[in-house]
């Protein structure tokens, strides 16, 4: 699987790239600022982009720019993007195309090689891979003004929020300690309530239901 991988600082681009080489990921390109990585993206059409969202000459969101300009070329093109902050604007943008493989970590919350190796390869295969607190935020956002979304019982919020990080029913229902049946009941309302088609393809409902979201948010 080929990476095309966007770090300004050089102890965490090295420390990412001999990371992902140890789990097997072939390094396409390791650049340092925006211009280099349009130029990658462009030129070597890599399998998932890993992305800081602030790259030189700006160091402001010049990288998630980057992003977000390489997927309106290439539709569907995988990105992670690394941050220290939720940038709840570009953050619902990349999210609101419905074309999946789009994963937002913040940086100071990845704990171990495993779980971001996870995150990779989830975006890859064209999955989401959402840090909780993106996802907090986002939905938090959105439910002071949205009636359908204020509809949800808490426990469907709960859901909703583990829906949105990508999990399956199986991992939700493991989360809360429930039956998974329970949760598949969950989901059907949560749909209903926000009129939106049920789907047995996880990733996509994920995204349907963020798309709307971020539809709501703009109204």
């Amino acid at each position: 699987m080929r990476v095309v991988l966007a770090e300004d600082l050089f102890l965490l681009r090295d420390g990412l790239v001999r990371m992902l080489e140890a789990y097997d990921f072939e390094i396409a390109a390791a650049v340092e600022s925006g211009p280099e990585l349009t130029r990658a993206l462009a030129e070597l059409a890599p399998d998932v982009a890993v992305v800081d969202v602030r790259l030189p000459p700006s160091h402001t969101d010049e990288g998630l720019q980057c992003a977000l300009q390489a997927r309106r070329e290439r539709p569907g093109l995988p990105v992670l993007v690394l941050s220290q902050h939720v940038e709840q604007l570009y953050a619902r943008e990349l999210l609101a195309d419905g074309t999946g493989g789009v994963g937002y970590l913040l940086k100071d919350r990845v704990f171990d090689a495993e779980q971001f190796i996870d995150a990779v390869r989830r975006v890859a295969a064209g999955g989401t891979a959402m840090d909780p607190q993106v996802i907090q935020q986002l939905l938090t956002r959105r439910s002071h003004t949205a009636q359908p979304l204020g509809r949800l019982t808490p426990r469907e919020f709960e859901v909703l929020e583990l829906m949105a990080q990508g999990r399956s029913n199986a991992a939700i229902a493991t989360q809360l300690v429930v039956t998974e049946r329970a949760i598949a009941k969950h989901t059907s309302n949560i749909f209903t309530k926000l009129g939106l088609e049920v789907s047995d393809d996880d990733n996509r409902r994920v995204l349907a239901v963020l798309a709307y979201l971020d539809h709501g948010s703009q109204e």
